[in-house]
């Protein structure tokens, strides 16, 4: 895949659609001082090349928990038996199937895997470890760290090397 170049608008674009990718295509254009087919031009070029990988909408927790009751967020730190290509790749394969993994990172040094988990309760946790650590013989170790309390969460990339 051809590598893209990124001029100010197009870094302009970027930071306003990670902050609200709801502005209309003529918001975003004032915004970023162009005109809206350019504007819509430039996304679609983004898109095209990955840049934009998808739009999507970020829900608070705390305000579904009032409604759906509380869930639980984990940061779950998987150590696999063994670490070859294939068994890193199929552990890898079956974590991201399962929509109770909201992240996954591949890491090194110390876990092999930190997932991201949120699930409705603990009984829920339990049929995820079940499911995904228990189950699988190459699983040695699992460290999980349950959230009391979200500080931060963002979805922003740093984009002018702030």
């Amino acid at each position: 895949m051809k590598e893209i170049e990124l001029d100010a608008m197009d870094l302009g674009i970027l930071e306003q659609l990670q902050r609200d990718a709801s502005l209309s295509n003529q918001d975003l254009a004032l915004v970023v001082h162009t005109s809206a087919p350019t504007c819509l031009r430039r996304i679609k070029r983004l898109q095209l090349a990955g840049v934009i990988e998808r739009q999507i909408a970020i829900l608070n927790p705390e305000k579904l928990a009032q409604a759906l009751g509380h869930g639980i967020s984990a940061i779950v730190e998987i150590t696999l038996d063994r670490q070859g290509a294939e068994e890193l790749a199929g552990f890898e394969a079956r974590v991201l199937q399962d929509v109770a993994v909201q992240q996954c990172y591949r890491v090194s040094p110390g876990p092999d895997f930190v997932l991201i988990v949120h699930c409705a309760h603990m009984p829920a946790y339990q049929a995820l470890a079940q499911r995904l650590f228990t189950s699988v013989a190459n699983v040695r170790n699992v460290k999980a760290f349950f959230s009391i309390q979200r500080s931060k969460f963002g979805a922003e990339l740093p984009l002018r090397g702030d």
